[in-house]
């Protein structure tokens, strides 16, 4: 029991990363009205980055450049996971252990996420859900890999999230007796695109390492009704500013 009474911890921990944000409990922010993505610069002058950043996330992925990157090395595990509805998002906190590896350094996986609609788009595409897998080195550095879920046959990684999916906000559920490995969420090819930018949420943090995965996978029509009704609303932030950036494939 000890190992679920941690995962449900982590909740309370990682929620701050929680879709690609921090500091959820501090002020009160959300997608429509006086709190939505236009006036969170001024919520708060922690968020100040939301409307003075430079390098914020989400953009529209286009006219990219071709260089040598570097691959990302997988290291994910089957684990257990915590569900978390934080009245943002559905966030599936992961055990310790797994992580990724990008240019020699390694990036722990503390959570993933979900956005509907996709919060990037490629070439101005928009997909129904995006989920951005949460990772953090040692020395705090932040690395969100995107993957585009297109309508087609059902993920058995969201069927999990899903079936343990709170319906009420700010309340979690412990998936007992149930493993997830997120790497059978993602598509056979892991190639990406690659770009600097920021959190998706307050406050809007930049320094973060971005990598998209170019091939989307699917989730079937159930599975993102289902998300789209939990969440009553689109918890998408509008599309920001490119500002010169070079986005890599």
């Amino acid at each position: 029991m000890k190992k679920w009474m941690v995962l449900a911890a982590l909740c309370l921990s990682t929620s701050a990363f929680a879709s690609g944000g921090a500091g959820h409990g501090e002020a009160h922010w959300g997608y429509t009205g006086d709190t939505g993505p236009e006036h969170w610069g001024d919520l708060k002058p922690e968020f100040s980055a939301c409307k003075e950043g430079k390098s914020q996330t989400p953009i529209n992925l286009t006219g990219m450049v071709d260089v040598d990157q570097p691959a990302i090395n997988f290291s994910y595990g089957e684990v257990g996971v915590a569900i978390f509805n934080n009245g943002h998002t559905i966030q599936a906190n992961y055990e310790t252990g797994s992580s990724i590896e990008v240019a020699g350094k390694t990036y722990k996986l503390i959570q993933f996420h979900f956005h509907n609609p996709s919060e990037n788009v490629i070439e101005g595409k928009s997909f129904p859900i995006e989920a951005h897998l949460v990772h953090k080195s040692d020395d705090g550095q932040l690395a969100v890999i995107g993957v585009m879920f297109e309508e087609g046959a059902a993920n058995p990684v969201v069927d999990t999230v899903w079936r343990f999916m709170p319906a009420r906000a700010n309340s979690t559920m412990v998936a007992s007796n149930e493993t997830v490995n997120v790497m059978a969420m993602l598509p056979e090819s892991k190639e990406y695109y690659g770009f600097d930018g920021s959190l998706t949420t307050p406050p809007c943090s930049e320094g973060v390492k971005w990598m998209v995965l170019k091939t989307p996978v699917t989730a079937s029509p159930a599975q993102i009704l289902k998300f789209q009704h939990i969440m009553h609303t689109s918890n998408n932030r509008p599309l920001q500013p490119l500002n010169g950036r070079t986005i890599t494939e």
